[in-house]
């Protein structure tokens, strides 16, 4: 603010001595002496205006500002036409949040003197304390007009200008202000707050480091310093910024929230921690810092503090819909599921078109069994980002459990993705120049997210490591985000490894072209973390969907697809994809862990206990149902089944109920780490096989074990699973037809508890003796199927 000291005569020559004096000590900053001076004035002639006017600027300098206000207000009772003084009351009461009386005396100043350009000045001031932003500008115009060298005003036009969203004009104010005085330190700083809004990180680093220069204890500077260094990606740069603010404002709780979030965003969180705390503690209602505490310590494992702290924030700020989202995401990964659901159900009631939050309620409602509910919520995710193709494969997936839908209609879907995301790429696909001899060695790409402890990377590893080098050169191209002991062992099998899961699809597709890659092999389909928009640039002249899951992708780019007789032995591909057969899909390999085989469960409890160890997602009524007739069958008969804790397991003892089979018949197990959750087979004697998507690995699991598995094979390849594996068992005895059929089979099976132990003691060693766990001939043949594709595209490059 602006206050201005003037020399006015004065009728007595040893009070105006003294006066001039003061005058002289106040221009010079020495406030004390010119405070006693004026005192000294004031003692003999008490109603000395300029003397109480003045006293009072030093005193508000001085930081006594009611006494400021005071003086001054004395002052212009003596002298009422003095626009000085009311100009300068306008300025003591601006800073002190007196914006009103700063109105009314900058505009009594104004009357008095219409070309005082500081009364203007303190008139466009109050006017933006108090919200008027338009007739603020115009105020300081009109100080500009009168006193065009005024940097003050321009800095503050450009504040008004920046509120206003004129951003260029604002930042032209501030360079004004800055010509004028290149050591306005608030105007850089200004000009950097603007500069950041506009995006433009390096120009407002370098106005921020200007400001500083002239002001290097500004902690309010350090802090827009680091918030610029933050936006720009120079996070450690950042860190020291605001950690400098801390130092010279230690209490400005915005700083250590900012502080924290940047460390956090490191991975410095026991730091993040502390500084969040610190802000929470300096201000208990401080939302933010309670959000923001509740995102790192999600990231530091400390879920149930997390909880409390997004707790915390949502009872401070109920409105926030992000803030309930969050805190979904917490208590799902706590796999309270209930809670969860409830939480990204709130966020939706509050933001209905919320896709995060319906999308991740879907994921609560999969786990939970409620596919088709799930699949809904997907598709209207979908509807609010059609142009999301992760979303869309997603939604595909999960059409796979849904008991309702056909193959055909599954397709549909499939088709509409290709349209929407393959087809637009394959019409720019470049010219392949692989060299199309047919018998040379092949260069063959693999891309999945997972190479490692994981379902998937399990069946593959019997691959890698019986790959014929001499055939056959591997290059991965990994998702893998948090490598393990199989990652090495895959990369081991691998000539060439690329860490792909931060690269783009159109890099990604340009580094397998430039490698060279003869045949590029999908291994995950529609399932999370493919990276089909590579395969629909075709960067490789031959490209192979397997391993996923039984299914095609429908993308056109794909054009072949390798499977069994038993899974697609019973229709033809049906889209754009060709079929390639081996003995078996998979080839099962325990990865390490050592389990015996008990003795059968029946024979020591005397009772029949029946099991699925499968994702929930797959435990539809219609299968509960079919379930329940089996166990109606077999008196006093147990199910075991795997989920967490939540209220989908009382709706699905209220299926079973409806249809005569008491609670007490079934137990939950939750699921663990895998040879905990291996072992939960030692409690089983059958295996019930869901459907439409029987199980896959989890039954290759049971058999291992020693546990029979009962399938119903259906007309889709997910639903003939069992038939595969059972088939190849030489089991055919255990692969119903219909419904009927599954329920005689599971019953029989059941009585006849001397068949059931011939079963527990051999499964395992008719396993190992079947291409179900033959290595070596599951490499040759997946190579032989290579082998026939690359023939085929290296004739049709003749013809």
């Amino acid at each position: 603010m602006m206050f201005e000291i003037a020399l006015p005569p004065m009728p007595a020559v040893t009070v105006q001595q003294a006066f001039e004096l003061a005058l002289q000590h106040h221009q010079a900053g020495r406030l004390a002496e010119a405070e006693v001076l004026y005192r000294q004035v004031l003692a003999v002639q008490p109603g000395h205006a300029e003397a109480l006017h003045f006293l009072g600027v030093a005193a508000h300098q001085g930081g006594r500002h009611d006494f400021a206000v005071e003086m001054i207000r004395q002052a212009i009772v003596r002298d009422p036409s003095n626009a000085v003084a009311h100009s300068n009351l306008a300025t003591v009461c601006l800073a002190t949040g007196r914006a009103e009386e700063a109105m009314v005396q900058s505009r009594r100043a104004i009357e008095i003197r219409p070309d005082f350009a500081d009364a203007h000045y303190n008139w466009g001031a109050a006017l933006a304390e108090l919200g008027r932003l338009e007739e603020a500008r115009a105020a300081y115009r009109r100080a500009l007009e009168i006193k065009p060298d005024h940097a003050l005003a321009w800095n503050n036009l450009g504040n008004v200008l920046r509120q206003l969203g004129q951003c260029e004009e604002a930042i032209a104010s501030y360079r004004a202000a800055l010509r004028l005085d290149p050591g306005h330190a608030d105007a850089d700083n200004n000009l950097g707050i603007v500069l950041a809004e506009q995006g433009q990180f390096d120009e407002a680093i370098a106005a921020y480091r200007r400001a500083l220069q002239r002001k290097p204890k500004s902690g309010a500077t350090y802090h827009n310093l680091g918030n610029a260094l933050n936006a720009a990606g120079q996070f450690q740069e950042a860190i020291a910024a605001y950690r400098r603010a801390i130092q010279f404002c230690p209490d400005r709780l915005e700083t250590y929230l900012s502080l924290g979030v940047a460390l956090g965003r490191q991975g410095q969180l026991d730091e993040a921690i502390a500084a969040l705390r610190h802000a929470r503690r300096g201000r208990p209602d401080y939302f933010e810092a309670c959000y923001e505490l509740g995102q790192v310590l999600v990231m530091n494992g400390q879920l149930e503090e997390a909880i409390a702290s997004y707790r915390r924030a949502m009872e401070l700020r109920p409105d926030v819909p992000q803030g309930y989202f969050s805190l979904g995401n917490a208590l799902h990964r706590q796999r309270r599921l209930d809670d969860a659901a409830a939480a990204y159900a709130h966020a939706l009631a509050l933001a209905p078109n919320y896709a995060e939050a319906s999308y991740r309620l879907a994921e609560v409602w999969r786990d939970q069994g409620r596919g088709e509910e799930a699949a809904e919520a997907v598709r209207r995710v979908h509807e609010l980002a059609p142009d999301d193709p992760v979303i869309h494969s997603d939604l595909i997936l999960l059409l796979q459990v849904c008991p309702a839908l056909d193959e055909a209609a599954i397709a549909a879907e499939r088709r509409r993705w290709n349209e929407r995301f393959g087809v637009p790429w394959q019409r720019l696909a470049l010219p392949h120049r692989n060299d199309p001899n047919p018998e040379r060695r092949l260069r063959v790409g693999y891309v999945s997210p997972d190479f490692r402890d994981h379902v998937l990377g399990r069946n593959l590893l019997p691959l890698f490591r019986e790959h014929d080098r001499a055939q056959q050169e591997i290059i991965c191209y990994s998702g893998v985000r948090k490598p393990d002991d199989l990652t090495e062992e895959f990369r081991r099998c691998a000539a060439q490894w690329c860490d792909a899961a931060d690269l783009s699809d159109e890099a990604l597709a340009d580094r397998i072209r430039q490698d060279g890659v003869d045949i590029l092999v999908d291994l995950t389909l529609h399932a999370a973390g493919n990276r089909l928009p590579v395969f629909a640039r075709r960067p490789a002249p031959v490209q192979v969907s397997f391993a996923g899951y039984p299914a095609s992708t429908g993308l056109g780019a794909i054009e072949h697809r390798i499977s069994d007789r038993y899974l697609d032995g019973n229709k033809d591909a049906g889209e754009s994809d060709h079929l390639s057969f081996i003995d078996s899909f998979w080839c099962y390999d325990p990865c390490g862990v050592e389990l015996m085989v008990n003795k059968l469960p029946a024979q020591e409890t005397g009772t029949v206990t029946f099991g699925s160890l499968n994702d929930f997602c797959k435990i539809n009524e219609p299968v509960l149902k079919l379930w329940a007739r089996v166990l109606e069958k077999v008196k006093d008969s147990r199910l075991l089944l795997l989920t967490y804790a939540g209220s989908h397991r009382q709706r699905t003892l209220d299926v079973l109920a409806r249809e005569g089979i008491a609670a007490h018949r079934i137990a939950f197990v939750e699921p663990r780490p895998r040879r905990e959750y291996l072992e939960f087979y030692h409690r089983v004697d059958i295996v019930l096989d869901p459907f439409p998507y029987n199980g896959h690995t989890t039954s290759l699991d049971a058999l291992w074990i020693g546990v029979p598995v009962v399938s119903l094979a259906g007309e889709r390849a997910i639903s003939r699973a069992g038939l595969s594996q059972l088939s190849n068992l030489g089991l055919p005895e255990l692969i119903a037809q219909s419904e009927d059929d599954y329920v005689a089979i599971a019953t029989q099976l059941a009585g006849d508890l001397p068949r059931l132990a011939e079963l527990r003691a051999t499964l395992r060693g008719r396993m190992e003796a079947s291409v179900l766990m033959d290595a070596p001939r599951f490499a040759r043949r997946i190579e032989a199927a290579y082998r026939a594709i690359w023939q085929r595209w290296c004739v049709a490059q003749g013809s």
